[in-house]
């Protein structure tokens, strides 16, 4: 096959239930303007989210009344059948999630309206003066969203359901950072400075930036004046809270039991696996001593981002244009991944989707902390892989262009982590059994990242259900968390409590990764005892119906 001029799946017509996830995406579309800069819709891209009480539940609302019209249509295809079972999945999330109140606690170092009002602007255009004005405009409602989301934080704490003393002490110090002169805000100000707009836009994008710089300074005062005092001291979100997150994020209920007692087993052969690698890596050598003889090594060593941008693109492009003649079918539109430096500083490395019409590329965004300059490649290939190709990219890719089976919901705005990580993570296994990480030091970073991902499971479920600790010396604490990461990865000290911050603020996200990886094996594995090894088509299959929770993609490859 000749995977450049693939041709997709022939076009079906929409059926009812089609127009009901339609119905729905417009509905995310009116209610959370930002997913328009999200799919590359033309259109109020200048506004936010309510964030307020009355905009999370006009949101509930909404879905109440989805779930209703969802309800009277019936199910014509295979393909109804997937689309039917994710928006019923979907729209009793939303509902559940709002019965719980998490929109009144919903504060985190990571995936909080804290950080999503800001980071919107990464995927707006700056290429006109319309560009330009839609960041302007946005720019001076960035203090109304922060408002809206302040008087949700203080229905939290009327109602004493609060996020953790930990996430507020840290989300302060966040938002305060915003609020710096130099910071994101002033170099976005600047950069419209540099592009020679009009006199009026430029003082339009001056003083939404300085407006901007202002309402974070304003959060920061509340988080440290308000809801400090009213936080709840334990990190533990509790059994109730975490089945739930945990169901949503993997779109599959497992048993959180034995889950963990998996994780446990899954992290001591991790150990094992790095452990031998090591010793090829440095004869005789532990995997610290493995690890310090490669960050001493010139061989492996990037300096300077320009450099690391350069190798990421190097290594993309290599990587689409041999899986795609070899283990994938790449369609043309998808062969364009673009690498590039964030302008963020908070470290990471992310992936954002294509638009719809493949006009915007997808993107791998690497976030370097300040002063950081020299990257190792044998720790980062394998990450390459994960948000590139056979990665996220791939995935994401998939569900953009399968236009003629995929409504518009499907293929843009129905996302589960633990279908969407677990994939990436099943990608890197995967590049190193097509024998791209054959070479001993790529393939102890992949292991590296590997025993990380094992052991959050172990982590985020032992801290947030209070369970027995490995060492059988008592249950979990955020303390002994610290310390049982850093026994587990190869990272400094700041990285490892920036992770286990993030774990501790987001109960069930870090494990979707992992069991992610585990359900996706274990789909495969049955997928090719009954129609043989072609992993090529079973790619294929599974990618092409978007991002499904787990029990759903389960159901449909079955």
């Amino acid at each position: 096959m000749n995977d450049t001029t693939h041709e997709g799946p022939a076009a079906r017509t929409p059926s009812a239930v089609d127009a009901v996830a339609e119905e729905w995406l417009d509905t995310m579309l009116a209610l959370q303007p930002e997913w328009h800069v999200s799919l590359g819709r033309p259109g109020r891209e200048g506004e936010y989210t309510d964030l307020s009480p009355d905009g999370h539940a006009a949101f509930a609302d909404a879905a109440r009344a989805a779930r209703r019209r969802l309800d009277d249509v019936p199910v014509v295809d295979a393909v109804d059948t997937v689309t039917h079972a994710e928006l019923v999945r979907v729209l009793d999330l939303v509902l559940e999630e709002h019965a719980a109140g998490t929109w009144r606690n919903d504060l985190n170092v990571i995936a909080s309206p804290v950080q999503g009002v800001r980071d919107v602007f990464d995927l707006m255009p700056r290429d006109s003066v319309d560009d330009w004005s839609h960041v302007a405009t946005r720019l001076s409602r960035v203090p109304a969203a922060l408002a809206g989301y302040v008087a949700s934080l203080r229905e939290g704490v009327r109602a004493d359901d609060t996020p953790a003393r930990r996430q507020v002490v840290e989300v302060a110090e966040q938002a305060q950072r915003q609020a710096a002169a130099g910071a994101f805000f002033d170099d976005l100000a600047a950069s419209a400075q540099r592009a020679g707009l009009p006199e009026a836009l430029l003082a339009d994008v001056r003083r939404g930036a300085d407006g901007a710089c202002a309402a974070y300074a304003d959060l920061a005062g509340f988080l440290r004046e308000e809801l400090l005092p009213a936080a709840r001291e334990r990190d533990a979100c509790g059994r109730d809270r975490y089945a739930l997150a945990s169901r949503g994020f993997l779109g599959a209920e497992v048993d959180l039991d034995e889950t963990y007692a998996w994780g446990l087993e899954e992290l001591e052969r991790m150990v094992r696996e790095q452990e031998a690698v090591a010793r090829e890596v440095l004869p005789g050598a532990t995997v610290a001593e493995a690890v310090a003889h490669l960050e001493s090594s010139p061989e492996h060593r990037l300096v300077g981002t320009d450099a690391l941008q350069a190798w990421m693109q190097e290594t993309s492009d290599r990587a689409v244009e041999e899986l795609g003649r070899t283990h994938f079918d790449v369609p043309e539109v998808m062969r364009t991944l673009e690498c590039r430096i964030a302008p963020t500083q908070e470290g990471g490395i992310y992936y954002t989707p294509p638009s719809d019409d493949f006009a915007r590329p997808g993107r791998m965004w690497w976030s370097v902390p300040e002063g950081v300059t020299e990257f190792d490649t044998w720790r980062e290939l394998t990450t390459v892989y994960h948000e590139g190709v056979p990665g996220h990219h791939l995935q994401c890719g998939y569900a953009a262009w399968n236009a003629a089976e995929l409504n518009a919901w499907r293929r843009g705005a129905l996302w589960t982590s633990g279908h969407g990580e677990g994939w990436a993570l099943y990608a890197e296994r995967l590049m190193a059994d097509l024998g791209y990480l054959d070479a001993p030091a790529d393939r102890l970073g992949m292991l590296d990242g590997q025993r990380m991902r094992a052991a959050r499971v172990v982590l985020d479920l032992g801290v947030h259900l209070e369970l027995p600790r490995p060492d059988g010396q008592g249950t979990w604490t955020a303390e002994y968390a610290f310390d049982f990461m850093a026994q587990h990865v190869n990272m400094n000290e700041p990285f490892v409590r920036f992770e286990v911050n993030r774990y501790l603020g987001w109960p069930g996200q870090a494990p979707s990764y992992k069991v992610g990886q585990r359900i996706w094996e274990q789909v495969r594995d049955a997928w090719v005892a009954t129609h043989g090894p072609d992993l090529r088509t079973f790619h294929r299959q599974a990618l092409s119906l978007g991002s499904v929770g787990l029990d759903t993609l389960r159901s449909a490859l079955a």
